[in-house]
């Protein structure tokens, strides 16, 4: 049985960081794409930021502009969002996701998801 489960969320200022986690556990991801999405109240859900597992190649959306890193530890099986300077607008419900599709950023090609972490970034 496939799991992905997040961790790490939480409140914090305006300008402060977050590292979150997703563990994977329940099959082999090396030909895998790990993804992080958010989804903030009444939005439709965001693409964050994806790590190929494999090469390591990473993908970001247009909105992190250098403030969030995606990374692996292959040995854990557990994939990061490290995330710096947060913003307000980055309050959402953070998920973790995989898939084996080369549309990384689309919510559809993915085909295992986390329950979500939520983080709220105060002013």
């Amino acid at each position: 049985q496939v799991q992905l489960v997040e961790s790490g969320g939480g409140l914090v200022l305006a300008g402060g960081s977050l590292r979150l986690s997703c563990a994977a556990s329940g099959r082999t991801f090396s030909s895998y794409v790990m993804g992080w999405f958010r989804q903030a109240p009444g939005k439709e859900r965001e693409f964050v930021a994806a790590i190929r597992w494999s090469s390591g190649t990473t993908y970001y959306g247009d909105f992190v502009k250098g403030r969030f890193t995606i990374s692996r530890d292959n040995a854990k099986t557990t994939v990061y969002l490290q995330m710096n300077s947060l913003r307000p607008e980055d309050t959402a419900v953070y998920y973790c996701a995989a898939t084996k599709y080369l549309a990384v950023r689309s919510t559809t090609a993915y085909e295992y998801w986390g329950q979500g972490t939520q983080v709220t970034v105060s002013s």
